[in-house]
């Protein structure tokens, strides 16, 4: 108990499951896994790039996509270029400002993100067949407040 009378979160008992996913996640390539599993021939920077693009539902620039990757422009640029040399993005004119230019997913561009996460999804769904509704909607909840805070802290530290 805290000062409050409130149960304490013992971070040392959750400190080994959060390694323990990240192992699982990293050690299992489930990325490179569902790739493969879906037909698809891409490296994982580039299904990340085709990814972001599909999860934002418009097109973006070169920068936003770097932000939503959290890296630097210049590595998106790279796996563009070999994108749309596949004919999986095109760079269309910004309606705002003619001169910049937004990354769009062409028809086949799209198909290859969704295949994609239909796998994926299809694995942590199955992962997830027990838990009640109740269970899977608290998890949903709580991980995606806990990733959010956890990202802006670290912010704070970089900024630093």
């Amino acid at each position: 108990m805290d000062d409050t009378g409130s149960p304490e979160l013992d971070l040392m008992a959750v400190l080994p499951r959060l390694t323990q996913l990240s192992t699982v996640l990293n050690r299992s390539r489930l990325g490179e896994r569902a790739m493969e599993s879906a037909g698809i021939t891409l490296d994982r920077p580039a299904m990340t790039v085709l990814v972001t693009l599909h999860m934002a539902d418009r097109p973006l620039r070169v920068g936003e996509i770097a932000d939503r990757m959290h890296v630097v422009g210049p590595h998106v640029t790279r796996h563009l270029n070999g994108l749309e040399r596949r004919g999986l993005v095109v760079r269309v004119a910004d309606p705002e400002d003619q001169r910049a230019r937004l990354i769009e997913l062409t028809p086949d561009g799209k198909v290859i993100p969704d295949r994609y996460l239909r796998t994926l999804l299809g694995w942590f769904g199955d992962a997830l067949t027990d838990w009640s509704e109740e269970d899977r909607k608290t998890f949903g909840g709580l991980l995606g407040r806990f990733v959010d805070d956890l990202t802006s802290r670290l912010e704070v530290v970089d900024d630093e």
